[in-house]
């Protein structure tokens, strides 16, 4: 799959992680460490944007999670604990210091389950557009769960690819169009079919594994972001009531020290439509300001 992907902004790496190899980048030597944790069916080229800017100041280190991008497919259940676990790990081996984790969708979800597991290595936390702030029944898990399959995520069309790609954004940028090349060649890699298959397992792990009784537990300063635009969170086909300032206040009674923003005419896909506004709210709140 390496040779199928294009190349990433930044160079990127690979570590050993006990039977993993994970893939990452690295720019700036800032005093402090911006950690970035993508979402789900991305990698760490998704931060591009915000580490351009972010490296002149800050530490950016962004990682392909399991399943993803270039780093190991391996067969496991593939929950926000599990990605948690491996981030850990991945501090460790790197000996980062100074942590601001910053997580996105799935990403955040998994970033929750790190700094409750492993409080003293993240300084502040950020959740961009986090996945698991909002609830779904046990009917609605099951139905999703039974809709994607692996074989339907194999069998996506082209088109649907787009399509796909387009409800991530209020305005698509037009650089958005080498994600979606990305995701049309990795059709043909020799690990297509693990990556599908960690697709399906991270979706079933988001709905198992929730962060619902952990946000009390987050001791951390917290930033939480998202676009007023969202339409993937909440899910308007379960949750057609909720909006996504209802989600996002979800975060911000529980969490005990947050902040809540919306950057506006911004999709779920925040950082990317909108890197200037999010790398000037992350810096604010990196400074304490």
């Amino acid at each position: 799959m390496k040779e199928l992907l294009s190349d990433y902004d930044f160079q990127s790496h690979m570590i050993a992680l006990n039977d993993l190899d994970i893939n990452y980048i690295k720019e700036g030597s800032g005093e402090k460490t911006l950690l970035f944790v993508h979402g789900l069916s991305s990698n760490a080229d998704a931060w591009s944007k915000n580490i351009d800017a972010l490296k002149e100041t800050y530490t950016c280190v962004a990682l392909d999670l399991p399943g993803y991008g270039k780093s190991s497919k391996p067969d496991v259940t593939y929950r926000p604990t599990y990605f948690a676990e491996v981030v850990s790990q991945f501090i460790e081996k790197l000996e980062l210091q100074n942590i601001v984790l910053i997580g996105h969708s799935m990403g955040g979800q998994a970033s929750v389950k790190l700094v409750i597991h492993h409080p003293e290595v993240i300084e502040k936390l950020i959740l961009v557009a986090p996945a698991g702030l909002e609830q779904f029944s046990e009917a609605s898990a099951k139905i999703m769960e039974s809709f994607l399959t692996e074989d339907a995520v194999k069998n996506t069309t082209d088109e649907q690819i787009v399509k796909n790609y387009s409800l991530n954004f209020y305005e698509q940028p037009e650089d958005v169009s080498k994600m979606i090349a990305d995701r049309i060649r990795i059709k043909e890699a020799s690990d297509f079919d693990a990556h599908c298959k960690a697709i399906v397992s991270s979706v079933s792990g988001m709905l198992h594994d929730p962060i619902t009784n952990d946000l009390q537990s987050v001791s951390q300063p917290t930033l939480v972001i998202f676009g007023d635009q969202d339409m993937l969170i909440p899910n308007r086909y379960f949750n057609p009531t909720l909006t996504t300032k209802a989600v996002g206040e979800i975060a911000l009674a529980q969490i005990k020290n947050a902040r809540l923003e919306f950057v506006e005419n911004a999709g779920h896909f925040v950082q990317f439509e909108k890197p200037s506004e999010v790398n000037a709210l992350i810096q604010k709140f990196v400074e304490g300001r």
